[in-house]
């Protein structure tokens, strides 16, 4: 859900967020729904993960109403409105299959995102059909180190530990509008003692194409991300209530040394609500952004259509109904 469009003509930079794995690897994970289905996890609420919020798999929904029984997946028509991963606000309508699960040491989240798919945005989106990025994608794997090592590793609160990646990639049609993020690191699961689920995961950050920007083919700063999910409630009708946020924090760049339009920091805060059935969800999204996609809010800039004031610190939403299969 990280989803934002770049911006016009020859300058387009919207920034998102994340372990950039070979294509055989990608496809590999992508292609797991068609493996055998695992033996455990069926019944766990899963954390919350990456940009959107996943919807409830508890006991009470039948497992044998979905392809898999344990990877998790959706596709959602989500409306998104000033969201400030760029320099401009976009205001866009896409399409996302989302995808989660846990088999044995791999725990999985991801997405897909088409931009403009419907053709509807603000000045400031594009997509497919209009010279924008066809797909932005993120994948989530962690290895745990837990099951690897067939040892309990648990520390105190921390019941869990993983190798933690996170790629982020838009394909752009040039490499002045792609972008090709890396993170790796270690991650944890926290038991809180409660419903309340908790993960952290620190990750170190390699660049790739960012849309021209100078901080390209480098390692350059890290995140720290807390992930939390909480079960709220359940109806008579079958229904479920969930809510699940993240906040990454991102710190130990260089790109703004030399670019006062650009900062080191950074911090996005994330919180859904999914009101879901055992197929249909609908989904609820307000996200604070501070200096969203390292701009430095405030600052002026002119991309050949005029002056404009960056607006990158605010709140952006996202409303969208979906089908779990």
């Amino acid at each position: 859900m990280s989803h934002s469009s770049s911006m016009p003509a020859s300058c387009r930079a919207s920034l998102r967020t994340s372990f950039a794995m070979s294509g055989a690897l990608v496809a590999t994970i992508l292609l797991l729904p068609l493996m055998a289905h695992a033996d455990q996890q069926s019944g766990e609420i899963p954390a919350a993960s990456g940009e959107t919020a996943s919807y409830d798999t508890t006991d009470e929904s039948p497992r044998s109403a979905y392809l898999s029984d344990w990877y998790n997946q959706n596709v959602t028509v989500i409306g998104s409105k000033d969201i400030r991963f760029g320099p401009q606000k976009i205001d866009d309508i896409y399409l996302e299959y989302e995808f989660f699960g846990r088999k044995g040491p791999l725990d999985l989240y991801g997405y897909i995102d088409m931009p403009k798919f419907f053709g509807i945005g603000n000045a400031a989106d594009s997509g497919a059909f209009d010279d924008g990025s066809p797909i932005f994608a993120e994948i989530k794997p962690r290895l745990s180190f837990n099951e690897l090592s067939g040892r309990d590793l648990s520390l105190g609160p921390i019941s869990e530990w993983y190798l933690a990646a996170n790629w982020i990639y838009d394909w752009g049609h040039n490499s002045d509008n792609r972008q090709n993020t890396l993170y790796t690191g270690l991650g944890t699961d926290i038991d809180t003692g409660s419903p309340l689920g908790m993960s952290f995961n620190f990750y170190g950050k390699y660049q790739w194409e960012n849309y021209g920007a100078e901080n390209e083919n480098s390692w350059d700063g890290y995140r720290a991300q807390l992930e939390y999910n909480y079960p709220l409630a359940s109806f008579d009708n079958g229904a479920s209530l969930f809510y699940a946020g993240f906040t990454n924090y991102d710190f130990g760049s260089s790109l703004g040394d030399g670019d006062s339009a650009r900062t080191n920091e950074a911090v996005v805060a994330t919180n859904a609500f999914v009101y879901s059935f055992t197929h249909l969800r609908f989904l609820a999204v307000a996200r604070y952004f501070h200096n969203g996609g390292q701009w430095n809010d405030g600052s002026e800039l002119n991309f050949g259509d005029g002056d404009f004031r960056v607006r990158s610190t605010g709140w952006g939403y996202y409303l969208g109904v979906g089908w779990q299969f």
